[in-house]
């Protein structure tokens, strides 16, 4: 990509005959230049920063190999990205209503948060989820609370996706049990399911079973949809938890791929064909504060991807090369100090988003940090991605930022960086193998602190916290409370499905889900025989841990 029409004398002289004099007289501001993962910036880029790459296998051209510039040919002059805000609070009737109210407010596609019991397989009527239930997302223990929760919205009609992982296979099946009770052909459906677990125990600590059985099932309902629901994304292979727990940017981005490349060699060693799952694999990536650098983030990931599957893998459908990615503007970076302030971290972070190629967004709230977001709080954020689509101008061209020597080398930096740290857990025999060293865990542990410490020392700025900051503040904006009566309701709607379905088909049906985990065969259908019979959630996975046993972690330190 070198540019023939260099400047006259190139770098040396504008610093000798322009820059040096004006430094001497107007010296630089005395910080750190650096992006938020510390990856230190230069002061000007220029063609040389860029000779090395090639335009054509490096760069090319949107909706081509290796899809740096985009995964569709027009990106947003065809079709805007998906409006996707995450949306679960209290029981499933209080998650509808919340549904329903976005799509009014122009969503164009559901984005569900369970609540913790939820997310670790608990019954809402478990000891282990008092005082947890409905309050960080929505609680669904059997087929019911799912049929409440998309009460009214035709499955066939919008995308759903689904943030869950230990638990993700009994989940999906609720899912498609409601579309068969609406009568939507599963061929029909579209939409995701998070069920990465890699992450799980590499991050976000939600898990049941050990790594096999665990990605066992993961297969399982990659092999299921891939034949019953073939617009579906088995997986959402998952870098935001991986940065909310403090990884850089290059982390975020190796630790994801790593995990993604581990989802493919299990698929492949189950007997499947890479091009017959893969298409249906997609992403879901952090967008932090640091504008350039996550532009340049989602720039390389498209590319590394394209590049594994089809050498490493030898995929040769196009749309395995594909990397499709959600992004969530970063929780971890709103503060709860000076709440207003997040709007604006959140429209720079949806803008890099927009402009790094991704094709579906959620926008935090401002009250994040406090509370689940508040209807006011929630409309803003969504209102954020609308101004960006219709009025900013940014979707009205392709990449608008190729070409950037800025932006070029910078994706260049974050792929090196990427590689090398997957080429380590190649070394050390798969993602895996990586996670029972501790690998991933320490390199972001390490990281935390390490962004921790500037924070700490005013080498980082965090505006409101550690400059700028308001005495005596008090928050300016209204705060949604989840009452107790949500978990008094939950619980009494468990115990009347318990006490009115089929006892007998319920227990026949989780003593052959317990057979069936004994055996190779694919579980989905099991499960869904389950879901069918309105077993709990938590029944289902005693049912299997029985069989599979349950996960500890070993410590890091």
């Amino acid at each position: 990509m070198a540019d023939s029409k260099k400047p006259a004398g190139g770098r040396a002289r504008w610093e000798k005959e322009t820059l040096g004099p004006h430094i001497e007289k107007h010296p630089e501001r005395d910080v750190e230049f650096s992006t938020v993962s510390s990856l230190p910036i230069r002061r000007l880029y220029s063609p040389e920063d860029v000779e090395g790459l090639d335009f054509d296998n490096d760069i090319g051209w949107p909706g081509e190999f290796p899809y740096t510039r985009g995964v569709q040919p027009t990106m947003y002059r065809g079709r805007l990205w998906t409006m996707r805000m995450f949306a679960g609070l209290g029981a499933a009737e209080e998650t509808n209503a919340r549904f329903k109210y976005l799509l009014k407010q122009g969503q164009t596609g559901l984005s569900t948060a369970f609540d913790l019991p939820t997310l670790m397989g608990r019954d809402s009527d478990s000891p282990l989820a008092e005082g947890e239930v409905g309050k960080e997302g929505v609680a669904v223990s059997t087929l019911r609370d799912m049929e409440i929760l998309f009460d009214g919205i035709p499955l066939g009609e919008v995308s759903t996706s689904m943030t869950i992982n230990a638990p993700a296979a009994v989940i999906y099946a609720m899912y498609l049990a409601v579309a068969e009770k609406q009568g939507v052909p599963l061929k029909k459906l579209r939409g995701t399911i998070q069920n990465d677990i890699f992450k799980e125990y590499i991050a976000q600590k939600e898990w049941i079973y050990p790594p096999e059985p665990s990605v066992r099932l993961i297969v399982d309902t990659m092999e299921f949809s891939a034949k019953e629901v073939p617009q579906w994304n088995t997986i959402s292979i998952s870098g935001y938890h991986i940065r909310e727990a403090g990884s850089t940017a290059a982390q975020e981005l190796a630790f994801t791929l790593a995990d993604g490349i581990g989802y493919v060699q299990a698929g492949i060693e189950r007997g499947l064909g890479v091009d017959d799952f893969a298409p249906r694999l997609s992403y879901f990536f952090n967008s932090h504060n640091d504008f350039f650098e996550e532009i340049a983030k989602l720039r390389a990931a498209r590319r590394i991807w394209a590049r594994e599957l089809r050498g490493r893998f030898g995929a040769k459908d196009p749309r395995s090369w594909m990397l499709r990615t959600h992004v969530q503007t970063a929780g971890c970076s709103l503060t709860a100090q000076q709440p207003m302030n997040n709007i604006v971290r959140v429209a720079i972070q949806a803008l890099a988003a927009v402009l790094g190629g991704c094709q579906s967004l959620h926008t935090d709230s401002m009250d994040e940090t406090l509370c689940l977001p508040s209807e006011q709080a929630v409309t803003v954020a969504l209102r954020t991605q609308q101004i960006i689509a219709e009025e900013s101008g940014v979707a009205n061209t392709i990449d608008p930022l190729a070409g950037s020597y800025f932006v070029e080398s910078l994706t260049s930096e974050m792929e090196k960086q990427a590689l090398s740290y997957i080429r380590k857990i190649d070394d050390m025999g798969g993602i895996i193998k990586a996670i029972e060293r501790g690998f991933p865990q320490r390199e972001i542990a390490e990281a935390a602190y390490a962004y921790q410490k500037q924070v700490e020392e005013g080498r980082k700025t965090i505006v409101g916290v550690n400059k700028y900051v308001a005495e005596n503040e008090e928050v300016p904006i209204p705060l949604l409370k989840i009452p107790p009566e949500v978990e008094e309701r939950q619980r009494a709607r468990l115990a009347e499905v318990k006490r009115t379905r089929d006892g007998k088909a319920a227990l026949s049906a989780l003593h052959d889900l317990t057979a069936k985990a004994r055996t190779t065969e694919n579980l989905m259908p099991a499960i869904l025989d389950c879901v069918r019979a309105y077993c709990t959630l938590q029944e289902m996975g005693d049912a299997m841990k029985e069989v599979f046993g349950e996960y500890r972690e070993t410590s890091v330190f």
